[in-house]
């Protein structure tokens, strides 16, 4: 599974992600938005592509992502996108879509998503077949669990933000 085209193409996809929303300071919102538009559905096909396997191994896979290092991406796309940063999202508990409308944040949906993806990327820097295959197993779970779900509310708030200059 770790050297199948589809994993190679989604960890790419991934890495490629990690690289944006490690350094967004270096592009004007707008460049940002695009290239995030451009990369996101990118991501969610490559995971969907994933295939159904199990975990080698019991244990929890290892996470690489500190707190510290979650918080700078965080505080970086928080920066990135100021004022437009919040949104409004319909809640969604297990499928089951309510009334209820809450604010979301487009810098922490990222965030949560590069964390995954980040640990999944540090994971094939060791080289070990088992920890790696053990990581993608373990993000396409996350994924289908809850940020295949805060991939797409951030699209959408994304695709939005491209776009209101057109509504103005």
């Amino acid at each position: 599974m770790v050297y199948d085209e589809s994993t190679i193409a989604f960890v790419t996809a991934a890495a490629q992600t990690c690289l944006l929303l490690e350094h967004p300071d270096e592009h004007t919102r707008e460049e940002l938005i695009e290239q995030l538009l451009r990369l996101l559905p990118v991501l969610y096909l490559r995971t969907r592509l994933l295939g159904e396997e199990e975990a080698l191994t019991e244990d929890e896979p290892q996470r690489f992502v500190t707190e510290e290092d979650y918080n700078y991406t965080l505080i970086g796309l928080r920066n990135a996108f100021g004022a437009d940063d919040a949104y409004l999202d319909v809640f969604v508990d297990q499928g089951v879509y309510t009334d209820e409308v809450q604010t979301a944040y487009i810098s922490e949906g990222l965030a949560d998503i590069y964390q995954e993806l980040k640990d999944l990327a540090a994971a094939f820097q060791t080289g070990e077949e088992a920890i790696m295959h053990d990581a993608v197993v373990a993000c396409r779970e996350a994924f289908a669990a809850h940020w295949g779900q805060k991939l797409l509310a951030v699209m959408r708030a994304l695709h939005s933000l491209s776009h209101s200059d057109i509504e103005d």
